[in-house]
């Protein structure tokens, strides 16, 4: 696996705001209403990224073999790993389509429901950019050392391609 660049977080983020702009556009252009963004979805992601942040706390020292830690079991850092992947690049799908609904309803927020609607989408994106920066974290915990005699100059690596 290859750790996750920021470009891809990027483009995954403003395909999905151009998603949920359109959304929004279709809703509002088909029926005169604003889309109704739940506070719950919020809330979630909030959750997801509180839950992330927690579990990236409570396993770094086992990932960096701190002394007085138990190590984690290889299997069980992979998996952490192949979570932190995974979250990265949903909260960026979730971020981008609620922050393009956001925009898509700015116009209407002069109404209630275009305000709350607002206010709505706006906390969904913060918690979803809330989860991508623990993901990333904890990815970046989950990294294995560089082993310099194996893989540096005139090192292992080197003598296999020469």
């Amino acid at each position: 696996m290859t750790p996750t660049r920021i470009r891809l977080l990027a483009c995954l983020a403003l395909i999905a705001a151009a998603v949920g702009w359109g959304a929004a556009m279709l809703v509002e252009g088909r029926s005169g209403r604003v889309i109704p963004v739940p506070w719950l979805a919020g809330a979630t992601m909030w959750f997801l990224a509180l839950a992330l942040l927690i579990w990236t706390l409570l396993s770094r020292p086992r990932l960096q073999r701190k002394p007085g830690s138990r190590p984690l079991p290889p299997l069980v850092a992979a998996r952490t790993a192949a979570l932190a992947m995974a979250a990265s690049r949903t909260g960026s799908l979730v971020a981008g389509f609620y922050a393009g609904i956001a925009i898509g309803t700015l116009p209407s927020r002069m109404t209630e429901a275009g305000s709350v609607s607002v206010a709505a989408a706006l906390t969904t994106t913060l918690g979803s950019l809330a989860l991508v920066a623990a993901a990333l974290w904890l990815e970046r915990t989950c990294r294995l050392p560089v082993d310099r005699d194996r893989d540096g100059p005139g090192g292992a690596m080197a003598r296999i391609g020469s």
